[in-house]
């Protein structure tokens, strides 16, 4: 039986910022999911600095996939070298290198390069991949490249805060209430629609429509990846109101001796073109987060609300 053959594959963007700024966005992956369009969550397993063990989930022609990867790396070069741990199926083998070559001191060219393996050289497999790759590496190179251009506005376009409450009652009772998103149109009242999707346990896709405070109603889509037994579910709207570009949260379930936190966190990167044309001619930026702020931290707070009653509703039936 003969060994799988390599397929290489290289995408390049020019980028009108520094490359030192370029290169720090590709490092930090935390962040991913609210820069890359196609990167739903990212679990930082291990890092030393130089080396670090990531679990991904993203989405790739259309599917939800998961994998492991390693990452060398190298600030001085402004390289970074990637090894997928455990592949999705298709993929036998995936490595590559992100790197980024400066052409002056306010230009930058950034390269990114898969080399990769398919279990039995499958042709239909091959080209589902390389048309995943080309696809994700587009989104990403571009999204990236805009990002980076307006990396002098970042701190301000980035908004990031958290609502909790506390809870006395079992912390399963509070995560049963999150978990179960098919039940928000009968339990929450912001949420007129839900559609769910759940084809792998614990990867939820979401389709919700969302009554605001003024009585008009907006669809979000989101993928969101839970995590019983840590009391965690993250998410990742992937259709988004037109104010932002991205959002990310989680609800986080945290029990101690005296009874449960549930908290709410939101990361959100702002759409400045926007801004007029939702919130109306003169509308600022500053407008945008106070109002973003408002919108979404009512509504997790009625959502956090609503889980508290359930869970001590319960517990007082017992």
């Amino acid at each position: 039986m003969t060994a799988e053959r390599m397929h290489t594959t290289a995408h390049h963007v020019d980028v009108a910022a520094p490359a030192g700024v370029v290169y720090g966005l590709i490092a930090d992956t935390p962040s991913w999911p609210r820069y890359f369009p196609p990167n739903v969550h990212v679990e930082q397993l291990e890092f030393d600095g130089v080396s670090e063990r990531l679990r991904m989930w993203a989405t790739a022609n259309g599917r939800i996939r998961s994998w492991t990867s390693s990452r060398q790396l190298s600030p001085r070069d402004r390289r970074i070298v990637f090894r997928q741990d455990t592949p999705a199926a298709p993929v036998r083998s995936m490595l590559g290198t992100w790197s980024v070559d400066a052409v002056d001191a306010h230009t930058s060219r950034l390269t990114l390069l898969h080399d990769f393996t398919v279990e039995g050289d499958d042709p239909g497999d091959t080209a589902w991949v390389e048309q995943a790759l080309d696809t994700n590496s587009r989104i990403q190179l571009s999204s990236l490249r805009k990002i980076a251009e307006s990396w002098q506005r970042l701190d301000e376009l980035v908004l990031t805060f958290e609502d909790s409450v506390r809870v006395r009652g079992g912390a399963e009772l509070v995560y049963d209430f999150l978990y179960r998103v098919a039940d928000w149109p009968e339990r929450v009242p912001h949420v007129a629609r839900l559609d769910l999707t759940e084809d792998q346990p614990g990867v939820q896709v979401v389709s919700m429509d969302t009554t605001t405070a003024d009585g008009s109603t907006h669809t979000t889509k989101s993928v969101r990846v839970c995590f019983p037994h840590a009391g965690r579910i993250v998410y990742k709207q992937t259709v988004t109101p037109a104010l932002m570009t991205a959002h990310t949260g989680e609800w986080s379930v945290v029990p101690d001796e005296t009874g449960v936190s549930v908290v709410s966190q939101h990361s959100v990167m702002l759409r400045a073109e926007a801004v007029e044309a939702v919130l109306g001619p003169g509308a600022s930026v500053s407008d945008a987060r106070r109002y973003v702020r408002e919108a979404l931290g009512r509504n997790s707070l009625t959502t956090l609300e609503l889980a508290r009653r359930h869970a001590e509703s319960a517990v007082r039936m017992l």
